[in-house]
């Protein structure tokens, strides 16, 4: 099953919270100071406690309900997000408390639950990769046909639109960990039933159709999870940060180790391999997460496509919200454009297959390269400063493609073209401050659904262009384009822009050499 790629900060929301369990955990808010009538007039009551965040955006889009419990007079009390849940606790599962400097990716490992959610998701990761690795070769040797073999590559991510759209209502309506258990056992059951060897070749992509549409749903309620287990502050974006990092080794390393496996066993065996990995999956979130209620209750009795259509119809229907959803889904369309013709390219400037498996990695590893960085080294504001300039400019890298470069050019190229993709850290930080919290799954879900489709789209798009144009003009031409419509999703992105937020509330603070927001109670 593949996996994937602030505003006010809540405290994980979780099925033992009760109202007399709301004791502020952080450091006591500030007062206002007051002096006697000798002392002169008195000051300035002191300013709103400072957010975690970046300074877009600062206050909700329409869809989100009216903060609930906000209080109204005298020092500024705990901050309670749409959520309800009171912001000065630290996120459920261990993390760090609010008054303790960020660690960066170590704090996001300091909490217990993400550890299981983060060693489950590279189990299943890799899983999925040598599952689908050894299905193509399973296919090919039962029929000798290319193009069947191909399709049941192709069949890993076109479902994701029908599975993203139409059971996108599961991840609100039930429990995150029932739904991630289950999602990791219906795959550990197709993939046992395609290592059956009477299971027809059809049987086998039908099965393989399961699997990828049960996908989306996994990756949504898993997303909107980590907004339970890490807040909705920087341990977040972090914690997507992570996952979006192994899930770029993993592909990476996947189709090694999955090449070497089936050197030594059957595709079946290879298969059999990755049932023990989904169960193991399973496993851990079970045992590693806590249990939560859902997020929404079914709405009128509705059926579940219904209430999935009627989800994505509110998350779309918001102009804010798909202004950030196409800002994620956009830049992938053009930036697959040189992954999907490298062998075509490769041919065209007369190298071989060592020079391919180059062009291959160049993209992952710049990807790879820059999240660390921009995760570990800039602060949450910086992240959110420069997720415009690197989505508009993320695509020119490409036009490099329009001198029909060598393969040490074209190297260096895709791995900047890589590196662009980085804005998206900052990017997940306006996103979930965007959608309100009963919508959260299903927007995840749609989210994840539309990545992968579009993936495709602009896959197929790139081999369809190379028929009638040089591959390196194609490949131009995907940057050229694609900035340009960059450029005017921007400028969408921009307009819908809440209001500033004032500079008290974004101010970051140097201490002991590090630079870090200033938390607040």
């Amino acid at each position: 099953m593949p996996r994937d790629t602030e505003p006010p900060t809540g405290r994980a929301r979780d099925a033992t919270d009760t109202p007399g369990d709301r004791t502020p955990r952080g450091p006591t808010p500030p007062t206002a100071r007051t002096t006697s009538p000798a002392a002169g007039p008195a000051a300035l009551p002191a300013p709103p406690p400072e957010r975690d965040g970046p300074p877009d955006p600062s206050g909700p889009p329409a869809l989100r309900a009216p903060t609930k419990g906000a209080p109204t007079g005298g020092a500024p009390a705990e901050d309670t997000p749409a959520g309800g849940a009171p912001t000065g606790g630290a996120p459920a599962g261990g993390a760090p408390a609010r008054g303790v400097p960020p660690g960066g990716y170590r704090a996001v490992f300091a909490v217990r639950e993400f550890r299981a959610v983060f060693a489950a998701h590279l189990l299943s990761l890799l899983g999925v990769v040598v599952s689908e690795l050894a299905l193509t070769v399973l296919v090919y040797d039962l029929t000798a046909s290319p193009l069947l073999s191909a399709l049941t590559f192709a069949l890993g991510m076109l479902p994701y639109l029908v599975g993203g759209t139409l059971f996108a209502g599961i991840a609100d309506r039930y429990p995150a960990r029932r739904v991630l258990v289950t999602c990791d056992l219906i795959c550990a059951g197709c993939v046992a039933v395609m290592v059956l060897p009477g299971t027809p070749v059809a049987g086998l992509l039908v099965l393989r159709c399961l699997v990828a549409a049960v996908s989306p749903v996994f990756t949504g309620t898993r997303m909107a999870a980590l907004t339970d287990i890490l807040g909705e502050g920087d341990l977040f974006v972090l914690g997507r940060s992570l996952l979006r990092i192994i899930s770029q080794s993993a592909l990476l390393a996947g189709f090694g180790v999955g090449g070497l496996l089936l050197a030594v066993v059957s595709p079946r065996g290879a298969i059999t391999i990755t049932v023990a990995t989904f169960l193991c999956s399973a496993a851990l979130l079970r045992l590693g997460t806590r249990a939560r209620p859902a997020r929404a209750t079914a709405g009128g009795g509705g059926t579940l496509p219904a209430e999935s259509v009627a989800g994505a119809r509110l998350v779309l229907g918001d102009r804010r919200i798909r202004a950030l959803m196409l800002l994620f889904w956009l830049p992938p369309v053009f930036v697959v454009a040189p992954e999907a013709l490298a062998a075509p390219y490769a041919d065209e400037i007369g190298v071989g297959s060592a020079a391919l498996g180059l062009l291959m990695c160049a993209m992952p590893v710049g990807s790879i390269a820059a999240e660390l960085y921009v995760g570990a080294a800039l602060s949450p504001r910086i992240r959110s400063l420069v997720v415009l300039p690197l989505a508009a400019a993320g695509l020119l890298p490409l036009v490099l493609y329009g001198l029909r470069p060598g393969v040490a050019l074209a190297a260096v190229a895709l791995v900047l073209a890589g590196a662009g993709s980085a804005y998206v850290i900052g990017l997940d930080q306006w996103f979930v401050a965007a959608v309100p919290d009963e919508l959260r799954g299903r927007a995840m879900t749609l989210l994840t659904a539309g990545l992968m489709t579009l993936q495709g789209v602009g896959m197929a798009l790139a081999g369809l262009a190379a028929e009638f144009f040089p591959v390196h003009r194609v490949v131009a031409g995907a940057g050229v384009v694609g900035t340009l419509c960059l450029l005017l999703l921007v400028a969408e992105v921009r307009r819908t822009a809440p209001a500033s937020v004032p500079a008290y509330r974004i101010r970051t603070e140097v201490r002991d050499g590090e630079d870090r927001q200033v938390p607040h109670g």
